[in-house]
């Protein structure tokens, strides 16, 4: 009864929630409703303002047109008013002296009577002029027939909008830090001429909600039903190749359908699954000799100048270093002293690194599951090791040399050398050092793959029992490091997983029995006791 309570108030919780958040929806839905509704009023207003102002600069060109038409006429018939009239009063005087010409009866002044008026009548205006006028009264050239136009704006109506689609959650895929949306038109639209993909990420599974902390980011103008993110925010930088970075558990997503004209609704919002781990560099760990910026650690060696000598001296004094034969010092502990089992410490309580151990640890523990996360080191990093470790790790610890720790180990000083060590135990690995490395932790099997993470090539494999969570490890002398986290596990190192589950055990591993019966594969040479100067 007490088990069913508990799913029922769970069951409520979760309604109540799901019920807020809808709410929430509701009123802000409304809100934006009086919203868009005075913005549309608004662009409607400006449309037919901007429609007025056409129209009427449209009337007063042609009005303009007719005026100057009228002006043009009335300038050449004025023009003919005037010439005709003063032909016809020169017609008229010359038309009274030839009939008073009639009267004279002297032969001789008639006779020049008659060649004055035939020399007159000659150059005469009146039988010059063109007696046809240059203008017609006729303006018909300039009416307007308005009636298509005003058929147009008599059905002027709302702009078509394409409908919502719909995303087909079937379709969509999340696989190496891609994500993969498809969705299609529930009526087919030839209109269409783009789509519009909105996304954001959560922390919520289920409805966006209202009030979530990040906004929308948009890819705009696709053309086709289907679209796959590949590093548009918050991105990862793999050899030239962007990919997207999980740093939340959930991504939102939804789409809207645009023609030449407007943008319809989106789509109903679908929420896709995009968990990967994060975490970052515990920097109340690290060696004071390590900078830790973000998801970077940098050799610093003026770092830990202002701590007290003092101090440093009884803790050199009281670090249970052994020394071996080659006469140098290590920090590895007794195989009785590593065998203690000390509960692990609470993040951030935890002694920093000290001594030679130029280590720093993750800030999030593996406790369960498939985890998987990139380290690429400085190109002229000098010496530097990748792997996982017990949190209670002794602060004078140097990676791979305690039963607490497993790593791969680069050391490009001196001695060129590539390894893979735990419990002070190594494996030079045959294969080429990798520009950087893929880390893969598969906690409930007990298994720790470290692959080169260009081309997921295989360069080493633990099997391991853990007894404890384990946080990720970090040294590094003289250079740096640089981490990619948000990281789902590739699909190459999955496919290789299942293989290589199903096939059993391997040689590229470094077996976990107890050192005392230890099989030939654990009977590796030792490498130099010390890693770094």
């Amino acid at each position: 009864l007490d088990d069913a309570l508990h799913r029922i108030i769970a069951t409520l919780a979760n309604k109540n929630e799901e019920l807020q958040n809808f709410i929430e929806t509701l009123n802000h839905t409304l809100g934006r409703v009086q919203v868009n509704s005075t913005q549309v009023v608004s662009d409607l207003e400006e449309e037919f303002d901007t429609l007025y102002s056409i129209l009427d600069e449209m009337k007063e060109s042609m009005t303009n047109n007719i005026k100057q038409e009228t002006v043009r006429k009335s300038h050449e018939l004025q023009n003919q008013l005037t010439q005709s009239t003063s032909a016809l009063e020169s017609a008229e005087e010359l038309l009274e002296f030839a009939n008073n010409a009639l009267h004279i009866t002297d032969e001789g002044d008639f006779t020049k009577a008659a060649k004055q008026i035939k020399d007159r009548v000659t150059m005469a205006p009146a039988f010059r002029l063109t007696l046809k006028p240059k203008a017609t009264d006729n303006m018909t050239h300039l009416m307007v027939d308005f009636s298509q136009e005003r058929q147009l704006l008599q059905g002027l109506k709302f702009l078509p909008v394409p409908g919502a689609p719909e995303i087909m959650l079937g379709d969509c895929l999340v696989i190496d830090n891609e994500v993969t949306v498809a969705w299609r038109m529930p009526v087919e639209d030839s209109k269409i001429d783009h789509y519009i993909l909105e996304y954001r990420k959560t922390k919520h599974e289920g409805l966006p909600r209202v009030k979530d902390e990040q906004r929308w980011e948009v890819v705009d103008d696709i053309k086709s039903t289907e679209h796959t993110l590949q590093g548009a925010h918050s991105t990862v930088l793999l050899k030239n190749i962007l990919r997207l970075r999980f740093d939340t558990r959930f991504m939102n997503f939804r789409v809207r359908a645009c023609n030449k004209a407007a943008a319809g609704d989106y789509s109903d919002p679908v929420t896709l699954e995009t968990r990967a781990f994060n975490f970052g560099f515990d920097s109340t760990s690290s060696h004071l000799n390590l900078k830790v910026e973000d998801r970077s650690v940098e050799w610093d060696p003026q770092g830990g100048k202002g701590v007290d000598s003092k101090v440093k001296g009884k803790e050199n004094k009281g670090s249970d270093c052994l020394c071996l034969s080659d006469g140098f010092r290590s920090g590895t502990p007794s195989p009785k002293r590593t065998s203690l089992t000390r509960s692990p410490a609470p993040r951030g309580a935890r002694d920093r690194f000290t001594g030679e151990s130029y280590t720093v640890l993750g800030d999030t523990s593996v406790e369960s599951g498939q985890h998987y996360w990139e380290v690429k080191p400085q190109k002229d990093c000098k010496s530097y090791s990748v792997g996982l470790a017990y949190r209670n790790l002794g602060k004078f610890d140097q990676l791979g040399k305690t039963s607490t720790s497993w790593c791969i180990h680069i050391n490009n000083w001196l001695q060129n050398s590539f390894a893979a060590k735990h419990n002070n135990k190594a494996k030079n690995l045959d294969v080429p050092v990798p520009d950087s490395v893929g880390v893969y932790c598969d906690f409930d099997r007990g298994q720790l793959s470290f692959y080169n993470a260009e081309n997921k090539q295989l360069l080493h494999t633990f099997k391991v029992k853990f007894t404890q969570p384990v946080v990720p490890a970090f040294m590094v002398w003289c250079g740096g490091l640089t981490l990619s986290t948000g990281l789902q596990i590739p699909s190459a190192v999955r496919s290789f997983q299942k293989t290589e589950n199903g096939l059993g055990g391997s040689n590229s591993s470094i077996c976990q029995q107890d050192p005392a019966e230890a099989c030939d594969i654990c009977l590796y040479d030792k490498l130099p006791s010390v890693d770094v100067p």
